[in-house]
């Protein structure tokens, strides 16, 4: 008596996969959504202190589906006794600011304060009070003496600027074991941004700083609290973001938008002075510098007069009109950085200058708000299409591969094994060692061809999980192999 082989054969799901065809107009810019906030695009305005973005700027952005920033530094400074009573000066004007803000647009209105300045919480209450939708909170950490009960009754939401995942770490960690709570989200500022830097002076231009290298890094940092709190935690980039481009680009890498502030200066909504603007326009790569700040911290600035006076040995006279920056070393200063600002903005700039980011030589000209929306929106569609139009031809072409591979199973399963196996019963003893040899190998193919189709299967999934960032991939039904 020969020896039986045990036959088992193989199922298989054997719908053909639906290869679908897209279209460019199911690309959309992606909304950010920060707790119940939703903005149709993904850009906050960047919050710029002593006067440069207020109700004005702040409105605008937010009509055209960003959020609009009011910056709280040094406010008061539009109010005309802010050298007599800066810190009522700084509440009154921040409440006025906000109330003209609501009046001109329904978007999202948001607040930036920092954590360095002396009434920080006098600021943050009248945020409070007025319920803004977000308080971005910089300049420090946001950890002792926050209100969170008060936040949350009044619906306003939290979000810190942080400069790196340590410093996220370290507060989240802080707010979940002292507060049973996490921020709503993180905008996370690089070295290429204008103004005020959170980094030292060797690490401005250091590529293991760059904003490409703590995105990703602040989001792997968010992660174990996005699981214990059960929320979204929208990871915002910040510095050097000019285009459209440049939006698609940090949103590859797990950005849930961007926080752009310079591109914003030289528009007709902005508050500052069309001297100030004038500043950005003519600036050259060389005229951005990075300054030590009287506040000791480096910023970036564009390079004028002022700073080479302030950097010479000639005698300056400040003013301080009240120590409105804890980290101020106003005795050792050779002028007050908040002066200096305010001039700016009123267009005095022999007495003041500007900060700006890296991308501030690329303006050159005065737009509306509305106009840069609508390039940065047909910008990051061009580079969406150009980016997916690979992607999409690989995926389709896998999708076709899947189902060659699937006729070849079918065919080699009922095709050739089966009426190997009848054979093989009527052969007996005759030719059974070769009709043997040729089912294993028919078998072999099977499990090779099986191999290859999970190998491609894993690939496709991959292809589809990036598509349906911009498409609608739901329909799309990849069949598997039941060994």
């Amino acid at each position: 008596m020969h020896n039986k082989l045990a036959f088992s054969f193989p199922k298989i799901e054997l719908p053909k996969v639906n290869i679908p065809r897209f279209q460019l107009s199911e690309i959309k810019v992606p909304a950010l959504r920060i707790g119940d906030s939703v903005s149709e695009i993904p850009v906050i305005q960047g919050g710029m202190g002593v006067g440069i973005s207020l109700s004005g700027l702040a409105s605008a952005v937010a009509n055209e589906g960003g959020i609009g920033v009011i910056a709280a530094n040094a406010i008061g400074m539009i109010e005309p006794d802010y050298f007599e009573n800066g810190i009522e000066a700084n509440m009154r004007a921040l409440r006025n600011e906000i109330r003209k803000a609501r009046q001109l647009t329904t978007g999202i209105i948001g607040v930036n304060i920092m954590l360095a300045i002396n009434d920080f919480q006098n600021m943050l209450r009248v945020a409070i009070e007025e319920r803004v939708d977000i308080v971005f909170l910089g300049a420090g950490l946001p950890l002792k003496g926050i209100p969170v009960k008060e936040l949350r009754d009044s619906k306003v939401k939290i979000v810190p600027i942080v400069s790196s995942a340590r410093a996220a770490r370290l507060i989240f960690s802080y707010w979940q074991k002292n507060y049973g709570d996490v921020p709503d989200g993180l905008v996370v500022e690089g070295p290429e941004a204008g103004g005020h830097l959170g980094f030292k002076l060797d690490e401005i231009h250091n590529p293991d700083y760059s904003l490409e290298k703590i995105i990703p890094q602040v989001i792997e940092a968010v992660i174990p609290f996005k699981k214990d709190f059960d929320k979204a935690i929208p990871v915002i980039a910040a510095g050097g973001i000019f285009t459209g481009e440049d939006i698609f680009k940090f949103i590859e890498l797990g950005a849930a938008g961007v926080q752009m502030a310079s591109r914003f200066v030289a528009t007709h909504e902005c508050d500052a002075d069309y001297k100030f603007k004038e500043a950005y326009i003519n600036c050259k790569a060389e005229d951005i510098v990075i300054i030590v700040s009287p506040v000791g911290m480096p910023g970036r600035a564009i390079k004028n007069n002022f700073i080479d006076e302030v950097n010479s040995d000639t005698p300056t006279r400040i003013r301080c009109p009240w120590r409105c920056l804890s980290s101020c070393k106003a005795q050792d200063a050779r002028y007050c950085i908040s002066e200096a600002l305010n001039n700016a903005r009123l267009g005095n700039l022999d007495n003041g200058y500007a900060f700006a980011g890296s991308n501030a030589p690329r303006i050159d000209r005065i737009v509306h708000v509305k106009d840069i929306f609508t390039e940065l929106t047909h910008d990051y569609l061009v580079v969406v299409e150009k980016n997916t139009v690979s992607l999409r031809n690989e995926f389709e072409k896998g999708l076709k591969k899947l189902n060659g591979l699937l006729d070849e199973y079918k065919k080699t399963v009922e095709g050739g094994i089966k009426s190997l196996k009848l054979e093989f019963d009527q052969a007996v003893e005759k030719g059974a060692a070769a009709f043997r040899e040729e089912y294993n190998h028919a078998a072999a193919r099977i499990e090779s061809i099986k191999a290859e189709y999970s190998g491609h299967v894993e690939k496709v999934l991959h292809l589809k999980e990036q598509l349906s960032r911009f498409f609608d991939t739901s329909s799309v039904v990849v069949p598997v192999i039941i060994a």
